[in-house]
């Protein structure tokens, strides 16, 4: 890989201005494009899909965990692997501390088709704390692309999909994959993925041991 061009620091200075133009500009038009995903419609989801986590059964309702939004990881690890992807696995590991985005109603799981079974040792040696859950068995993965079939073969697909709740009622907002998640990571742009974003009434920003539950 090639160096960058040696310049002197009033060069560099002005280059520099040119390309903070074009990055305020990006800025301006990623804001534009997050508002206009905040304005999607969305769909009611009416099918039941069971999931198995660490605490038995649970339905897509009780993955908000009571909590106005969801996002949903769509973590690649198909029933025959032993571990996890490892392009997946390292999008967890930047993901950070949930509280952040608790504090702004919403919440964050991961969902594979591997069975819980497995999902458990994994999850224990890579250290992460976020809630997963197996889709094994039930249609969610299809029914959300992110598994699909391709010339005969069932693929994994990785992705984020977003939830709104309405008191009982549940709500399709958003879906992203594979390049179409790459900037995301930091609990803001999770947040500009959702049909709400930082919802009204959330807390301001603190320390993650700070927020009240």
């Amino acid at each position: 890989m090639g160096l960058p061009d040696i310049v002197t620091r009033e060069e560099w200075l002005a280059a520099r201005a040119e390309l903070l133009a074009k990055e305020k500009a990006e800025i301006r038009a990623r804001d534009a494009l997050n508002a206009e995903r905040r304005r999607l419609p969305m769909v009611e989801i009416q099918k039941e899909y069971l999931f198995d986590g660490s605490d038995g059964k649970a339905t897509l309702f009780d993955l908000f965990d009571g909590h106005a939004q969801l996002i949903v990881h769509h973590f690649m690890f198909a029933p025959e692997w032993d571990a996890g992807c490892p392009s997946c696995s390292a999008f967890l590991d930047q993901i950070g501390h949930l509280a952040h985005l608790r504090a702004r109603r919403t919440n964050f799981v991961a969902i594979s088709r591997a069975p819980f079974t497995k999902i458990l040792p994994f999850k224990a040696r890579m250290g992460w704390t976020v809630p997963w859950y197996s889709s094994n068995g039930d249609d969610f993965n299809h029914d959300f692309h992110a598994t699909v079939d391709e010339d005969g073969k069932t693929v994994e697909v990785p992705g984020l999909s977003c939830f709104l709740r309405d008191g009982e009622r549940v709500f399709h907002t958003y879906s992203a994959y594979e390049r179409g998640t790459d900037w995301v990571g930091s609990y803001s742009s999770l947040l500009d993925l959702t049909a709400l974003g930082a919802p009204a009434g959330s807390s301001p920003v603190r320390y993650h041991d700070e927020y009240d539950e």
